[in-house]
């Protein structure tokens, strides 16, 4: 079973403005795939057409093996999403937040409490309920995002540019916890980045979109040896050339 697929997905804003147009995406269990492009080509609007956010204008889509407009409450359970902003209040103790998260996922209090110690431990966050929100810095934070979208054991995590803000040696370790996810609890992993080493260090595959179209893909060697001829697959997200920068 495919854990996304897609058929000519799009999306058109009032007023006419095409967002993404005819977006065909196939995701294999146990991938971590990272979904690259300029700002403005339509990751986002894909990533929240994908996570029922959105409503599609035009296409079909599967999710989990459930259907995206058909389904979409199944969609939901079978799926975590962490988005850019992050969802952690500074003024509440981290376990009182994740335990009323997990119980709004249906989780009975001790079911949840269970469930908030084998995911801080996971993320290495023993021992840190008592702690406020605020008090925490950004790189916990952020695998405090990922604890609140892994409470409900999602087959598929979306990712919106996780390691955004973060210093150097905090993007690494994040890394580590986003490969453990896929090899040790058998996550799916569906990221947008804007950076390319992290695209590169960490994706099994890429989906490179612009303007509303996915224009490569394939593995990070493979775009880099040139195995796609498509000039986009040479792009950084600032729109400079990769082969320019590399004098090429």
């Amino acid at each position: 079973m495919k854990l996304i697929k897609t058929a000519d997905l799009g999306k058109i804003y009032k007023g006419g403005v095409e967002a993404v147009r005819s977006v065909n995406i196939s995701v294999e269990p146990g991938e971590i795939v990272g979904f690259l492009g300029p700002n403005g080509a339509g990751k986002t609007t894909t990533m929240r057409m994908l996570t029922t956010l959105l409503r599609p204008t035009s296409g079909t889509a599967t999710v989990a093996g459930h259907d995206l407009l058909g389904d979409p409450r199944q969609v939901r359970r079978s799926i975590g999403y962490v988005s850019q902003s992050g969802a952690v209040d500074p003024t509440v103790p981290l376990g009182d937040e994740l335990e009323l998260q997990g119980m709004l996922y249906g989780l009975s209090r001790s079911d949840a409490r269970a469930r908030i110690a084998q995911v801080l431990a996971m993320l290495d966050l023993e021992g840190m309920e008592s702690r406020l929100g605020g008090a925490l810095s950004g790189g916990q934070r952020r695998r405090v995002d990922i604890a609140f979208a892994l409470l409900h054991q999602p087959v598929l995590l979306f990712l919106d540019e996780p390691t955004t803000g973060l210093d150097p040696q905090s993007r690494a370790n994040l890394w580590d916890h986003i490969r453990s996810l896929r090899d040790e609890q058998g996550v799916t992993v569906f990221l947008t980045t804007h950076y390319l080493d992290e695209a590169d260090a960490l994706c099994d595959r890429l989906l490179i979109i612009d303007h509303g179209e996915i224009v490569a893909e394939g593995t990070p060697a493979e775009l880099k040896a040139g195995g796609r001829t498509l000039d986009a697959a040479f792009l950084d997200i600032t729109g400079r050339s990769l082969r320019e920068e590399a004098g090429v």
